[in-house]
């Protein structure tokens, strides 16, 4: 059995060399974290336009780095080089890192990027662990997409999850057991919370027929949410844009086909008993991962007709 003690008395597997700490970040210490790790679940790229978002706004410095190597399957996603005429020009390495960055209002926080590891996940989250015990972080928070049987028209809703309740108080699940498919960032929620340390999640719902789209309301609700844990300043307006265009582009879909707007509307529907339900604890239902066959018979093809129709706004360079 692996050892998963983050401690030097019982080592998991050298997590200890498994990163490189940067000079000039002494003075980092009682922060909050972000983790965002590419490859999981991300319905609507939730997360990934969150992080893409920070990273455009603010500048990035690299605290520590990770030996991408140890953690990384070449051959499942394959790096990018460049060729040109004759030769080899560039080489696009696979990067995971903790960065620091700061808000809105100048307020220093850590983010936790890159693919998600392959590879030595109980070596991977010992090191984190030791990442945060150096630099004292007070809050982990991770954030993706889920698909869910959910429409656009609602108020994007959230599952969050915690390793404490009282750091998703006053949250109501959506659902109760469930065993799905694990990931490192959840793996690393579960041993930070073995050894005391505070992290939320927050798993934003994306109505199923938009699950492989950008859906940026879905990263608006992924950014308040963050704002809202962390006490971070981080300003939505420029998704906000993108977001009302988005909004647009599918209210013309789908009042072009009676299909798509009886689909909707079923979906709206359930959507409303849910939450009227929901103030009552004793009948309160659990909302559907995915879509239920038997009341919404054309998810699939509302799903693949919207993404189509997005995909090629996008290609005529609408974004």
């Amino acid at each position: 059995m692996i050892p998963t003690s983050f401690g030097d008395e019982n080592p998991v597997r050298d997590s200890a060399d498994l990163y490189e700490l940067h000079p000039g970040f002494e003075d980092v210490a009682g922060l909050a974290m972000l983790v965002c790790l590419d490859g999981f679940v991300d319905a609507g790229h939730a997360g990934r336009q969150l992080i893409t978002s920070l990273f455009e706004r603010f500048t990035a410095e690299e605290v520590a780095t990770f030996d991408a190597d140890r953690l990384v399957d070449y051959r499942s996603r394959r790096p990018t080089m460049t060729f040109v005429e004759n030769t080899w020009t560039a080489y696009d390495a696979p990067k995971i890192a903790l960065y620091r960055l700061h808000d809105d209002e100048g307020a220093p926080f850590l983010v936790l990027h890159g693919p998600e590891p392959d590879r030595e996940w109980e070596a991977f989250a010992a090191a984190v662990g030791r990442l945060v015990d150096h630099f004292s972080v007070t809050l982990s928070v991770s954030v993706h997409g889920i698909p869910m049987a959910v429409p656009h028209t609602r108020p994007v809703t959230v599952t969050p999850h915690s390793t404490r309740p009282e750091l998703v108080e006053g949250h109501t699940p959506w659902i109760g057991r469930v065993e799905v498919p694990g990931s490192a960032t959840s793996l690393l929620e579960y041993r930070l919370g073995e050894r005391g340390h505070d992290f939320v999640g927050y798993a934003v719902h994306v109505p199923s027929y938009l699950a492989q789209a950008q859906y940026p309301r879905a990263a608006i609700a992924a950014a308040e949410y963050v704002a809202g844990a962390t006490g971070l300043a981080l300003a939505t307006t420029e998704m906000e844009e993108v977001a009302a265009a988005t909004d647009v582009d599918i209210a013309e879909q789908v009042m072009a086909s009676e299909e798509i707007q009886r689909v909707v509307a079923n979906l709206e529907r359930q959507y409303d008993d849910i939450m009227s339900s929901r103030t009552d604890p004793e009948e309160r239902p659990t909302l559907p991962l995915a879509d239920d066959d038997a009341q919404l018979p054309t998810a699939d093809e509302l799903g693949a007709e919207l993404e189509r129709f997005l995909a090629e706004r996008e290609g005529e360079g609408n974004g």
